[in-house]
């Protein structure tokens, strides 16, 4: 009877919010294991990234006896191994270094002499992300994951053949249930041989053991400008080829666009947009990279210390076994599947970079757990309209929803609003005002499209975006909602209010 109330309950619950729903199981609901006990584990999750790692503990406070098997050694995957976290380390800490030497003088604060000390800040670095990875562990250990160090392949519909990272005997897995997440790589740039010394990934562009004296980066995207501002404030003559008219990627806001590239450029990253790398080589000591307009013209060479090649991500899927199965995947490598992340085999799901949508930790992490979900409810859900997306640059960049131009070109009547951070009591009284706040909303109905920021702090603001936008606010709602005063977020209030009616302070 208490199942019987429980089912209905949740069944009842998930119409009331318009989801169709699958009847839970007797299974399900009670978080037992009713199977045959040839199968190992209920759950085995391969690959130990953000989605793979949250999908793992998830799993097993479903109560469903989970594996998780990664090849790195280490949890975390390439985000806080050698990508999001220790480059946030890393813009974090060069932040500080290029603030104290070009910006704290105007406070009232002298400085002596100032030396960069890039062994220190490479092992802050590095002790962050020891420090995460380990604490991935011990989570595991907290919920009874079982983690396995090695090379996951698929060589059966329920079974996993595992290579020990450390050698030894190789294991089989046996699964009910089994998760690929095994994420993306850098895309590599044809003809351009990546050493991560001289022509480097953003793995390389971590882990470089000085400061090149110019540094070339190939692709104006998020990653190829977080990296390039740290080398920039660090001290190296940083110059951005990018083959679209406008940086940031397809994602970001034409507006905003402009500012960040105007806002960048006053802090000394050079910018040649609308250009393409046509060949590069390795001369002596010398990287040089041969580039013309996009649209063709007189060839230039660009003569660099080190490259970066930022030019985006592809899945990776390398050694996975997908053909033993028969596994499909599209023209980009990436692996198909349904929208409840099933594959043509249904107990084989897929989440994060290896499959559709933005590469990004935190919508592989959504994906984990509407995954598990899957399987122990019979129900989950992604919200993919309001998915974040965050560049930590000075100032950060961050937005949510539509950008100005995907809602001209749907037709859509809209409304904009913005609001200066040179407006801003807490931004002025910083002496950090660059950036504004922009919302864009239904004309008819107030509802907001989307949400932009440039300006301190971004990252942390758009949440309160990311909020209203799942719940489906107005603009209105926002400007009427009172924000602390003085904050940087009275400057999100104030850009709502704009759009609806007028701004205060502006």
């Amino acid at each position: 009877m208490l199942l019987q109330t429980i089912s209905a309950r949740s069944a009842s619950t998930s119409l009331r919010l318009g989801k169709k729903v699958a009847a839970p199981s007797l299974y399900a609901i009670a978080g037992r294991r009713f199977y045959s006990s040839e199968t190992e584990h209920d759950v085995v999750v391969i690959g130990g990234g953000p989605g793979g790692y949250v999908a793992a503990i998830k799993a097993a406070q479903e109560g469903l006896k989970t594996a998780c098997v990664e090849k790195r050694g280490a949890l975390g995957g390439t985000c806080l191994n050698v990508g999001c976290i220790p480059s946030k380390s890393l813009l974090n800490n060069s932040h500080i270094y290029h603030q104290i030497n070009h910006d704290v003088k105007k406070r009232g604060i002298d400085v002596g002499d100032v030396k960069l000390n890039l062994g220190q800040m490479m092992k802050a670095k590095e002790e962050s992300v020891s420090g995460l990875t380990k604490g991935i562990e011990f989570l595991f250990k907290k919920n009874g994951v079982d983690y396995i160090k090695g090379t996951g392949t698929l060589v059966g519909e329920h079974e996993i053949k595992v290579n020990p990272l450390e050698g030894g005997e190789v294991k089989t897995l046996k699964a009910k249930n089994i998760i690929i997440a095994t994420g993306s790589e850098a895309t590599p740039f044809p003809g351009l041989e990546i050493d991560e010394k001289k022509i480097v990934t953003s793995t390389g562009a971590i882990a470089l053991t000085e400061v090149p004296k110019k540094m070339v980066v190939i692709g104006g995207g998020i990653i190829g400008l977080e990296m390039g501002s740290v080398w920039s404030r660090l001290g190296a003559e940083v110059t951005v080829v990018e083959y679209l008219g406008a940086i940031g990627g397809p994602g970001m806001d034409a507006e905003v666009s402009k500012n960040i590239q105007r806002t960048l450029g006053k802090q000394g990253i050079k910018f040649k947009t609308g250009t393409k790398v046509v060949s590069g080589s390795v001369e002596g000591e010398t990287v040089k990279i041969n580039v013309e307009a996009a649209k063709g013209g007189k060839e230039e060479t660009l003569e660099a210390d080190v490259v970066l090649v930022a030019i985006g991500r592809r899945p990776y899927t390398e050694g996975l076994g997908l053909e033993n199965l028969d596994l499909e995947t599209d023209e980009r490598g990436r692996i198909v599947i349904d929208s409840e992340y099933r594959t043509k085999l249904p107990h084989i799901r897929v989440i994060g970079d290896v499959t559709f949508g933005a590469m990004l930790a935190h919508k592989a992490e959504e994906e984990g757990i509407a995954a598990v979900e899957y399987i122990s409810k019979g129900y989950g859900h992604v919200n993919y309209g309001a998915i974040p997306s965050v560049m930590y640059t000075h100032p950060e960049v961050a937005w949510v929803g539509q950008s100005e131009q995907d809602v001209k070109a749907s037709g859509k009547e809209y409304s904009v609003g913005t609001f200066p951070f040179s407006a801003n009591s807490r931004a002025k009284t910083n002496l950090d005002t660059d950036g504004f706040v922009k919302f864009i909303a239904d004309k008819e109905t107030d509802r907001i499209l989307g949400i932009h920021i440039v300006g301190p702090n971004a990252g942390e603001m758009i949440a309160e975006g990311v909020l209203a936008l799942e719940y489906g606010a107005s603009c209105e709602d926002i400007g009427r909602t009172s924000h602390a005063h003085p904050t940087l977020s009275e400057a999100f209030k104030e850009a709502a209010m704009a759009t609806y009616s007028k701004a205060i302070h502006s």
